[in-house]
């Protein structure tokens, strides 16, 4: 399983789009953890996620997120969870563990840059 997470440094970013990478975690067959950082190649509508389809993701993890690019992780069956707060690494073993639950969460209003996940 790959697990994408928005990033800002070693924090979950609050707008997955705007976010300055990814985090892309691999849990091997034997709990193994490997992580990876991947920059953000640019914000444009409807790219983003099928970049991560591409670099493999199941997971989509981040503050928040627009209704559409919501949509589109789901229709390439991409589990999204929204509302994620702190450190990468902890929110990932949260995920794994089974503690950390979407909010459903999702931005409808991108002329506020910033204000996601509030």
């Amino acid at each position: 399983m790959k697990i994408a997470v928005a990033s800002d440094g070693k924090q979950v970013s609050g707008h997955f789009g705007h976010c300055s990478g990814f985090m892309i975690y691999e849990i091997g067959e034997d709990k193994s953890l490997k992580k990876n950082f991947v920059e953000n190649p640019g914000h444009k509508p409807g790219f983003l996620p099928m970049f991560l389809k591409e670099k493999g993701a199941n997971v989509i993890i981040s503050g928040g997120m627009g209704e559409t690019a919501v949509q589109l992780f789901r229709d390439s069956e991409i589990k999204v969870v929204t509302g994620a707060q702190g450190l990468c690494d902890d929110v990932v073993q949260k995920y794994i563990n089974g503690e950390l639950k979407s909010t459903g969460s999702v931005c409808k209003e991108h002329q506020y840059e910033g204000n996601c996940n509030e």
